[in-house]
């Protein structure tokens, strides 16, 4: 599900479930955080790319396993804010190279990277008012990217937005045709890779201070939040509408 390469100081951690459009499950999480880990202890690493095989980059959720545990309430998502502060937090600057369709909190992980690049025929869209359920976690570090009035719109109505739009609101860092994606990310890799590791590290530290003070206290009630309407009549109600692919009652 994860896949880890490190080379000349480049650590490429790649989500690698494409038949499930990478969707984010508990299994996927807990690889993923491994990695993460091991790129912010590996002093080779100076720099990590966060990259994805298949259509697309990241779906989100896993709905399916999220249906499946309602019960028991361990939902992916409550662990979704662990990956978003190990990226977040991580030292080592984070590319996001976005090569696919981006949804729900897969925009969480591209807002979490320092730098984001897409290609330019890349959509994306928050998802989660048109199941129900909240972008509660993903918030702490979306909201810090996006311009207000694009959040409340994007946030509010669910809608798809593209590559174009993205930038224009603060999401990505560039946008570049597909065939130059790979060689743009390793240019901006290779411009990272030139600053002094302490500075680098500290200068992220001072970006991201003004940008989301105290990210693990905001995530832990984001979290419940998020937990709450994924396990409320809502959310259940428009995770079962999506897999039976009808209307949600609320559109009845």
């Amino acid at each position: 599900m994860i896949r880890l390469s490190v080379e000349a100081g480049v650590a490429t951690v790649t989500l690698d479930r494409p038949e499930a459009r990478n969707a984010l499950s508990t299994a996927l999480i807990e690889r993923l955080l491994d990695a993460l880990t091991q790129v912010t202890e590996d002093p080779a690493v100076r720099v990590a790319v966060l990259s994805h095989t298949g259509p697309a980059f990241c779906a989100g959720a896993d709905l399916k396993e999220t249906a499946a545990v309602l019960a028991s309430g361990g939902v992916p998502v409550a662990r979704l804010g662990e990956v978003l502060t190990a990226i977040w937090e991580c030292p080592k600057p984070v590319v996001a190279r976005v090569g696919g369709a981006a949804r729900a909190g897969g925009l969480g992980l591209l807002a979490a990277a320092d730098v984001a690049i897409c290609a330019d025929d890349v959509t994306f869209q928050f998802t989660e008012v048109r199941i129900g359920v909240v972008p509660a976690v993903i918030s702490a570090t979306v909201l810090p990217r996006l311009a207000p009035r694009a959040a409340a719109e994007l946030f509010l109505t669910g809608a798809v937005f593209d590559a174009r739009r993205a930038v224009e609101i603060g999401l990505v860092t560039a946008a570049v045709p597909a065939a130059e994606l790979d060689a743009t990310v390793a240019r901006y890799a290779e411009d990272l890779r030139r600053g002094a590791p302490g500075a680098l590290a500290a200068t992220k530290a001072l970006l991201n201070r003004r940008a989301a003070a105290d990210l693990p206290g905001q995530l832990a009630e984001l979290t419940r939040m998020s937990v709450g309407f994924f396990t409320g009549a809502e959310g259940r109600e428009g995770m079962a509408a999506a897999r039976e692919k009808r209307s949600p009652s609320w559109l009845s």
